[in-house]
């Protein structure tokens, strides 16, 4: 696929289209939380997601099989995302998915603020109000003095900033290797890291539970893959507001399933919380052109 055949109606589906089957994956994950560990969870995700992928590179005609470059940021990225699975699978085991997935939008704030120090990009007053704005929204989803207050619906705050690191690890290796061929090193550096605790915990699956980690695995790399041609039709400006898109899907889900709608303070934190990380990738997209347009001499800097 060539820039010149962008299309942003077709990407824009796209990610709809992937924001509705990564909610599967968690649905799939908490329903199976009842009997398997989440340590053993997460390592079929991964495996399966891995296995999922290799006809996709195939089909690609990409080279799977040989070191990949940039090694240790390859396994620290994958080590992020396996925290963030692993924190977010804990979350969801005894609380509502969409609330959950409501914490783990905090992850653009936090990039908003780790990423000026270590990868050396811009940090404003505006997007600073933003990051307060969006830890607010925080506050009112949790309601930590509420009487039905859970203390695990915390582990979805450490995947929030698991997830931060892995997008900032991701942006270090955005011109290392494809993204397809990156997402497998991801999944398989999921499995080398979690086959030495999985033992511990193993419960060797029924046909039934075999069948859910497996259909997990799937739904994750086809949402990854979606998300990767998504890409190849539209900017990521034109996007990203559609990641938020799985919050609906997610709520959906819940109330089909669970019986669970969120109540009005979740909402407002939803509301809070995608509004503030919507405009720190904004602002963040709006800097980068402008620092491309100086580069490249079409502005000047007054």
């Amino acid at each position: 696929m060539h820039n010149n055949k962008k299309n942003p109606l077709i990407g824009m589906g796209l990610m709809m289209l992937a924001m509705v089957l990564v909610p599967i994956l968690d649905l799939f994950a908490k329903l199976l939380s009842a009997d398997y560990a989440v340590i053993e969870i997460t390592w079929a995700r991964f495996v399966f997601h891995g296995l999922w992928l290799l006809p996709l590179l195939t089909w690609k005609g990409i080279v799977w099989w040989k070191m990949p470059p940039q090694p240790v940021y390859q396994l620290m990225r994958s080590l992020m995302l396996t925290a963030t699975t692993v924190s977010f699978f804990f979350a969801i085991k005894d609380n509502p998915i969409p609330t959950a997935l409501t914490l783990l939008f905090i992850s653009p704030l936090i990039v908003a603020v780790i990423a000026p120090l270590w990868l050396g990009e811009t940090f404003d007053a505006l997007r600073g109000i933003a990051v307060v704005c969006g830890f607010l929204g925080v506050v009112v989803v949790l309601r930590p003095n509420a009487e039905d207050f859970s203390p695990s619906i915390l582990w979805a705050l450490v995947a929030g900033v698991g997830y931060a690191f892995y997008i900032m690890f991701t942006r270090k290796l955005s011109s290392s290797s494809p993204p397809l061929l990156t997402l497998f090193y991801t999944a398989i550096g999921g499995v080398l890291v979690l086959t030495p605790f999985v033992g511990v915990v193993w419960v060797t699956p029924d046909a039934k539970g075999l069948l859910m980690m497996a259909s997990m695995g799937l739904f994750a790399a086809l949402g990854h893959f979606f998300i990767i041609m998504a890409c190849e039709y539209a900017t990521a400006s034109q996007l990203s507001p559609f990641n938020y898109f799985e919050i609906v899907a997610a709520t959906v889900i819940s109330y089909f399933v669970f019986d669970f709608f969120p109540d009005i303070y979740v909402w407002g934190g939803i509301a809070i919380i995608c509004c503030s990380g919507a405009y720190v990738s904004w602002r963040e997209l709006q800097l980068s052109r402008r620092a491309r347009a100086v580069a490249d001499g079409r502005i000047e800097i007054l």
